[in-house]
């Protein structure tokens, strides 16, 4: 829904220098301004009218052009006003409701055929968007991206939260350093030779909390930051379009050409950021008008914990696939995941003997359990046509891609032609070896997960999965979306107790922690990760048994990156709080006044007081609760709380 909408302008001073156009949310908090001043297209960034974003270059380099947007005045504008208005299948919020303000801004260069390049900006109450489109124009005749320019100057020399990445084939599977913005300027030999990931986090004392990511990437390559401030103290970035194949072109196509947009998230507390649903409102609508195939769920799934069988051997057969499928059958799980091994190398639509993924699906109906698969990205690239088909004749349910490893244009439409592939065979999608979340899920609902995240299978490895990195992705890498980090480990340990292992591997910190996830961690299909026998006679294991993997309502209630987060999710009448904390116990309270009116039962799971030392034990307890009380806990270092709320007859 779209209508005219009468906006402030920013007069000219004194010295007769022309107009800004001004943009303002809905609430009158954010504001944004873009000019072009002595030609130089640039914008900025208020927050409650504090500075959040100094004056910063918009620069579109064309092959054989000039830069496009250096030597411009905005000829016209265009406010409007709109609301994103729809219904998620699966994420945080299965109702949207995104009111903004808008702007088009075109700027044009002097000249007969002075060529043009249109600004679309949006104001939401959560965030600024803004991206460039390219019109036809007898100047141009196709789209030839060769660099873009576009600077994020922060107002001041924020505390940062960078995922370092050494270049555009990565996983985007490392720690997030916290350091402050100044740290990438030219000064500390860093600057433009280190990628930033995104979403980059960052917090501007004194005047809020700042995320940069990016949203609808079809026809496009992924963005990154590099610092560009040459002198001590500079906080300044600039964008790093991923390079592929030909790469002297980034991005190419017809015209007229639209890039993603920029996305900046602004909030006074680092909860609101996460609590946001702009990735998914700057996306285009479902592409899929018959979703009652797709189904959000919990997966058994065989390749964390060894593929053991119940004796504690480790074997990869269509038998002890089966175990897998009956643990999930009695715990209600819909799906079980046969991670790699089961199909002939370098051919995905012949297996090779280990597992019968046709017979394991016909014997998963019967437990009223659907099969998931493994698929190496190169295979899928190449043989996507032949196999999805052949896979909807078997009746698996959902596909894991893995080791995608790319994010250039190529690699970005990857993502949309699997996407839209598997649901033309009603086949879901869980992306791993990826590069961070824009939102597709949107458009193709089918997709349920996304790794993009040091996620837990680094405990079969070393020590970088730990309480610490855990403490810190809710803040970081889950403004992204989904985050198939793969939680669920029972054999809890002490820092000082852990060995990785490939085997029944150890997890740092408690169990309460790791229930704790199934509430924090968003991932519509969501692991449980280890063995069936490692769940056996536990009680704790019931509150995963109960946990939905999707939700109607998401609420951040405090928390601090690195340190600790609490988190309220709704699913139908039920809420799931829950708590994690870093190396450091602490204590927390929860004010119930997100609950609605009555009595409700509260199954809490909480660590035990002798959790530090045995972090297995968790203290199960419940009591009736309303919307007047406060629960209150002691987290062990590396500890949890997880609550499952249920509301009384």
């Amino acid at each position: 829904m779209v209508r005219p909408l009468l906006i402030c302008t920013f007069f000219a001073s004194i010295l007769g220098r022309a107009p800004a156009s001004t943009l303002t949310s809905p609430d009158g908090n954010l504001r944004f301004e873009i000019d072009a001043p002595s030609g130089q297209l640039s914008y900025t960034v208020s927050f409650h009218g504090k500075p959040v974003i100094e004056h910063s270059a918009i620069r579109i380099q064309l092959q054989d052009q000039r830069p496009l947007g250096s030597a411009v005045t905005i000829a016209s504008e265009t406010p409007t006003q709109g609301v994103d208005e729809y219904k998620l299948l699966a994420g945080r919020r299965s109702e949207v409701h995104d009111g903004y303000n808008a702007l088009t801004i075109t700027a044009e260069e002097a000249g007969p055929r002075g060529r043009r390049l249109q600004i679309d900006a949006r104001a939401y109450n959560d965030g600024i968007a803004f991206r460039y489109v390219i019109p036809s124009q007898p100047a141009l005749r196709e789209y030839r991206l060769t660099k873009e320019a576009t600077e994020f100057r922060l107002s001041r020399d924020a505390v940062t939260y960078a995922l370092l990445l050494p270049n555009y084939r990565t996983s985007y599977e490392s720690e997030y350093l916290k350091v402050n913005a100044s740290y990438f300027s030219g000064k500390a030999g860093l600057g433009q030779a280190t990628l930033i990931g995104l979403p980059y986090l960052m917090h501007l004392n004194g005047i809020g909390w700042l995320a940069i990511t990016e949203a609808g990437l079809r026809h496009n390559a992924a963005m990154y930051l590099a610092g560009t401030g040459q002198g001590w103290g500079d906080h300044q970035f600039e964008s790093r379009i991923s390079v592929g194949d030909e790469p002297e072109v980034l991005v190419s196509g017809t015209l007229p050409h639209t890039s993603a947009w920029r996305l900046l998230l602004i909030g006074d507390q680092p909860g609101r950021l996460i609590e946001s649903t702009l990735l998914t409102s700057l996306n285009p609508p479902s592409e899929i008008k018959d979703t009652s195939w797709i189904h959000p769920g919990l997966a058994a799934w065989d390749w964390w914990s060894g593929s053991l069988d119940p004796n504690g051997n480790s074997a990869f057969t269509t038998e002890i696939m089966k175990t897998y499928v009956d643990f999930a059958g009695h715990s209600k799980f819909p799906y079980m995941l046969v991670d790699a091994g089961w199909a002939e190398p370098h051919d995905i639509t012949q297996m090779n003997g280990k597992v019968d993924i046709p017979a394991l699906v016909q014997y998963a109906r019967g437990k009223n359990v659907k099969i998931w698969i493994w698929l190496h990205h190169d295979d899928v690239a190449r043989q996507m046509d032949e196999a999805f088909s052949l896979y909807e004749s078997w009746g698996v349910a959902g596909l894991k891609v893995d080791f995608i490893e790319r994010d250039d244009q190529a690699g970005i439409d990857f993502y949309y032609r699997v996407a839209e592939k598997a649901a033309q065979h009603h086949l879901m999608v869980d992306f791993h070896g990826a590069t961070k979340p824009w939102g597709i899920e949107r458009t193709f609902p089918n997709v349920l997960g996304y790794e993009a995240v040091l996620g837990m299978e680094q405990s079969k490895a070393g020590g970088r999965d730990n309480p610490d990195h855990r403490a810190t992705i809710p803040f970081t890498r889950m403004l992204g979306g989904l985050m198939d980090y793969t939680p669920g480990g029972f054999s809890n340990v002490t820092e000082d107790e852990f060995v990785p292992r490939s085997k029944r591997p150890l997890v740092m910190g408690t169990r309460a922690q790791q229930l704790a996830m199934y509430a924090i961690y968003e991932a519509p299909i969501q692991m449980v990760s280890d063995s069936p026998k490692s769940y056996s006679d536990q009680p704790a294991f019931e509150f995963i048994e109960h946990a939905p993997a999707t939700w109607d309502d998401t609420r951040v209630l405090g928390g601090e990156p690195g340190e600790y987060i609490v988190m309220a999710r709704r699913s139908g009448t039920e809420w799931f709080l829950g708590s994690l904390t870093n190396r450091s116990g602490r204590d927390i309270d929860v004010p119930l006044d997100f609950l609605g009116p009555g009595k409700y039962q509260a199954s809490i799971y909480a660590d035990a007081d002798d959790a530090d030392r045995y972090p297995k034990n968790v203290a199960i307890t419940r009591r009736p609760v309303d919307q007047t009380m406060h629960l209150k806990a002691k987290l062990a270092p590396g500890g949890g709380y997880a609550v499952r709320i249920v509301p009384l007859p």
